[in-house]
């Protein structure tokens, strides 16, 4: 459930309901059902989480992550806190909306994915929630445009490359 959190971004509720007849490989999307009490939406299965999703045994519950008696899961439980425990972090964090939260700073800070496309993915009714990652994004922006540094720098090696093997062949 934490690795599934990081491949899509789901909240921890919408993971708790989801059930395999929302969740079509085919199509390669995910209904999310009633998604914080607004309209049902749909979110692309990106390759990891299909691995992740074809590699879990199914069982008689409806549910892709099903709690006790096959009902639905209500807690991460004793696994999530033993998660945080190990890995050092304090008492009041919360895994899986901290990896939401992940998932959606390393697609902003990819600088290969808009603010409108990152929301829909986020399943954020505003772009005001979304906006919170925009930083991220002004950092792949720097980045990126800090790359012409680079490109006229390979152009002009390359010319002057070029201006070595004139001069050698007019000898």
């Amino acid at each position: 459930m934490m690795k599934m959190a990081l491949y899509t971004g789901m909240r921890r509720g919408e993971m708790f309901k989801l059930q395999w007849k929302n969740v079509n490989l085919d199509t390669g999307f995910i209904l999310l059902a009633d998604p914080k009490g607004g309209p049902d939406q749909k979110i692309p299965i990106n390759d990891m989480a299909r691995n992740l999703l074809s590699s879990i045994t199914r069982s008689k519950s409806p549910y892709v992550f099903p709690g006790r008696d096959g009902g639905m899961r209500t807690t991460t439980g004793v696994a999530g806190r033993r998660i945080r425990k190990n890995a050092g972090l304090p008492d009041d964090f919360r895994p899986m909306h901290g990896l939401r939260h992940v998932y959606a700073s390393m697609l902003a800070s990819s600088g290969k994915v808009n603010m409108y496309v990152l929301q829909k993915l986020m399943t954020h009714k505003s772009p005001k929630m979304t906006q919170r990652y925009a930083h991220l994004r002004d950092d792949a922006l720097k980045s990126g445009a800090g790359q012409i540094d680079d490109i006229f720098k390979q152009q002009k090696d390359a010319k002057q490359e070029k201006k070595v093997v004139n001069i050698r062949h007019k000898k």
